[in-house]
């Protein structure tokens, strides 16, 4: 996030796109849900669904899946057509604003309501309000990225924000809300195949040179795979084995039978993990791992905020921490490490990674710290961008609309999205195991428009067949008019109902992200 979560209590117009917050950020949600209530916060919500988070707003736009680019240009046109735009801001601070307002002009609100399916009147209400506000804040997640342009859709996101000068200061920003605890954290680490930790490239001399030594090991300049390429090499035979950590593909994966003949193609599987997992039981080694409450280190959130965990309990039988089972494992390849405990672990992040130069334990003991934090004397970043852009000028990107990798067929005449549900988390590897929270969801449900389930002679509770050109799976309908007609909507929980047998793993050319929310899929009543 470009701002801290309270500061969303600040923002006098919010924007939240592609984000179940309610059911996705519970507690996040609260502060927009409370700066509504008040009378302080207006709200915009965009998404096909009519989600939660909809009875708050003052507008709700409803578009066809996948058209998100089509609509953010629809505001951009708008906005430069009634010269809304914050033209100081732009002159003195961002570049290519020109190829921005050319392309906006091909998005007139009538075009994109053809396009989206949101009433021309609604567009101009929502641009309006937003570009109207004087501090007005966008919140985006997965429902954003995970399509075949979802780096174009975070770009138009930016246009949106830079256009209006919301970039920068309180009550302002570019929110990605990230959908787990330490996500933040596992990509500041340098989880990513082209990056070591604080985003340092993998090609740049000095900069590897600088990690070897620490480490003591030769590291490779050539950037590594994606999740999603390594499936698709030990599938071929390329990739011989691999090390999952807390990780269930299996279930997680686009195209997840595609996946499980990749790990099962595996001549060596290692999966570390607090449970045994659909995944881990394929493996040929599990390593058994100690969960949050049973080990030290820090977690890194959404907010940028790094933040101490402290061990509470001792883990059970033979599960470790991570650190303890991964430095075993280096010090069987003869590459010792000096930092060997949590605290160490967090002073050579300091020392090697300069935006968390000045986090160190000491630091943490009563609250967390925001990075960029340069320095021992440095208090942390609330906010990003202010005054400059890290790169200098702020770029603006001319993305166009383009459709979905899949369009509906006489074949599969339905769409097919995916998310969460609120009381299961991710593959349920944590939640199905608790008792209270699997009596409140314990199945899966296909949400269904009550004009579809008509034509199929369906009935809340009654057994759906889908099938998409991957899969099929077996599950309960929920007749609702949450989704629009000819949509179904499948949370990814479940396994006795594995809706990754269904997406399609047609891949953003930049992020190499499936595009796990558009697919074309068949539906019928089960028998």
């Amino acid at each position: 996030m470009t701002n801290s979560i309270a500061d969303l209590a600040s923002a006098d117009v919010v924007l939240a796109t592609g984000t179940n917050t309610t059911e996705n950020h519970p507690v996040l949600s609260s502060v927009v849900k409370r700066g509504v209530r008040r009378g302080t916060t207006r709200l915009i919500v965009v998404d096909p669904r009519r989600i939660d988070l909809c009875r708050f707003a003052e507008i709700w736009l409803r578009p066809r899946l996948g058209t998100d680019l089509a609509w953010i240009n629809g505001l951009l046109n708008v906005i430069i057509a009634e010269k809304l735009f914050d033209d100081a801001f732009i002159r003195e601070r961002t570049e290519n604003f020109d190829a921005v307002r050319a392309l906006a002009a091909d998005y007139p609100p009538e075009k994109v309501e053809e396009i989206t399916g949101i009433p021309a009147a609604d567009m101009i209400r929502a641009a309006r309000l937003y570009a109207g506000a004087n501090r007005a804040a966008i919140l985006y997640a997965m429902g954003i990225t995970q399509h075949t342009h979802g780096t174009d859709n975070v770009k138009a996101l930016a246009n949106l924000a830079m256009a209006t000068g919301n970039v920068g200061r309180p009550g302002t920003g570019i929110n990605p809300l990230r959908g787990q605890n330490n996500v933040q954290g596992a990509c500041d680490m340098g989880g990513l195949p082209n990056v070591f930790p604080g985003y340092q490239r993998v090609n740049d001399g000095q900069t590897r040179e600088r990690f070897q030594a620490a480490w003591g090991a030769p590291l490779s300049p050539e950037v590594g795979l994606t999740a999603t390429e390594m499936m698709d090499r030990l599938h071929d035979g390329q990739l011989k084995g691999l090390f999952i950590l807390g990780e269930n593909p299996l279930l997680s994966d686009a195209d997840a039978s595609h996946a499980e003949a990749a790990l099962r193609h595996a001549e060596f599987l290692v999966v570390q993990d607090v449970f045994l997992t659909e995944t881990a039981e394929l493996a040929h080694v599990v390593l058994p791992a100690a969960c949050w409450a049973e080990k030290d280190g820090t977690f890194t959130n959404t907010e940028r905020r790094v933040s101490r965990v402290r061990k509470a309990v001792d883990a059970p039988g033979s599960a470790r921490p991570d650190l303890e089972i991964l430095l075993d494992l280096l010090d069987r390849f003869g590459i010792r490490q000096e930092a060997r405990t949590a605290s160490a672990v967090m002073d050579e992040i300091s020392g090697l990674t300069p935006s968390y130069g000045g986090i160190r334990y000491d630091r943490l003991e009563k609250e967390g710290l925001q990075w960029p934090c340069p320095n021992a004397t440095h208090p942390g970043t609330p906010i990003l961008h202010i005054g400059r852009f890290s790169r200098g000028l702020g770029l603006f990107s001319a993305v166009g609309h383009r459709e979905p990798d899949e369009a509906p067929s006489a074949r599969y005449p339905f769409l097919l999205t995916t998310g969460r549900v609120l009381y299961q988390y991710h593959t349920g590897t944590m939640t199905r195991r608790c008792e209270g929270l699997d009596y409140m969801a314990p199945r899966c449900e296909v949400e269904i428009h009550p004009r579809d389930a008509a034509d199929l002679g369906v009935r809340t509770g009654d057994d759906l067949n889908l099938a998409s050109r991957r899969g099929r799976i077996t599950a309960q309908a929920l007749v609702t008019e949450r989704v629009p007609p000819k949509t179904v909507f499948v949370p990814f929980h479940y396994v006795e109902a594995i809706v990754n047998r269904l997406t399609n793993p047609a891949r953003d050319p930049i992020a190499k992200i499936p595009e796990f929310k558009v697919c074309a899929v068949s539906v019928q009543r089960a028998g």
